[in-house]
């Protein structure tokens, strides 16, 4: 069976993405969450070669980046991509796109499940990042007359995009009606609501990326468990 090592739910973007893909194509995996600390990097080393997670492995195969996961995965389960071609193809340009770009959404908008954020400004780099994903997301669901960006099945794009829709949700960003349409959805999904249940739940904190929070915004709720 698969071991996927996966950061605290509550912040970990990047360990989201293939285990939601994961979960919700029901490819069958043992769950290791090493807990986030920055004294104790030689940690993750030992399972994955730049310390970092999501890291799969299988066997005596190790595969330490999320896009390299999906593909690893494709070639060896079905439904990971669309099986139309010209599908396939956007989807893969869309999440490449999402795994190298989207800098400001990342840096202002750091992920956070448990909280609610109001941000003090949205810089002009924010509102760029903002138009292009409105712009990708609408331009799937149009092309594609699906309730997912590639057509009617949750594929690997769809899971790219998940740790936007929480941030989308934690700091109320503004985004088209079609565009917040597909954030609830994303949302709905059962392994969505399972990743954010457990993020409630955890009570470990992390000060930098908590101290992020307060330099773009101001903290208006906290559900997370105390």
């Amino acid at each position: 069976m698969y071991r996927l090592y996966v950061g605290n739910k509550n912040y970990s973007s990047w360990s989201l993405r293939p285990w939601l893909l994961m979960r919700e194509l029901g490819i069958p995996f043992d769950e290791q969450l090493v807990v986030f600390d920055e004294r104790n990097f030689e940690r993750f080393r030992k399972f994955s070669p730049t310390g970092r997670v999501p890291c799969l492995v299988d066997g005596d195969v190790t595969v330490w980046d999320s896009l390299a996961i999906t593909e690893y995965l494709a070639e060896r389960h079905p439904g990971v991509w669309p099986s139309d071609a010209k599908a396939r193809a956007w989807a893969r340009c869309a999440a490449a796109e999402m795994h190298s770009g989207f800098g400001a959404l990342r840096g202002d908008c750091s992920m956070n499940c448990g909280v609610r954020v109001r941000l003090k400004e949205l810089s002009a780099a924010l509102k760029k990042d903002l138009t292009r994903l409105d712009e990708l997301w609408s331009e799937g669901l149009r092309c594609f007359g699906g309730s997912f960006l590639a057509g009617a099945k949750f594929t690997a794009v769809d899971a790219f995009f998940g740790p936007v829709a929480f941030r989308v949700q934690t700091y109320d960003l503004p985004l088209s009606d079609a565009a917040r349409a597909y954030v609830a959805r994303l949302l709905d999904l059962p392994a969505m609501r399972d990743w954010y249940a457990a993020a409630l739940a955890e009570t470990w904190r992390d000060p930098s990326h908590d101290q992020e929070l307060t330099r773009v915004g101001t903290i208006v709720e906290d559900l997370r468990a105390k």
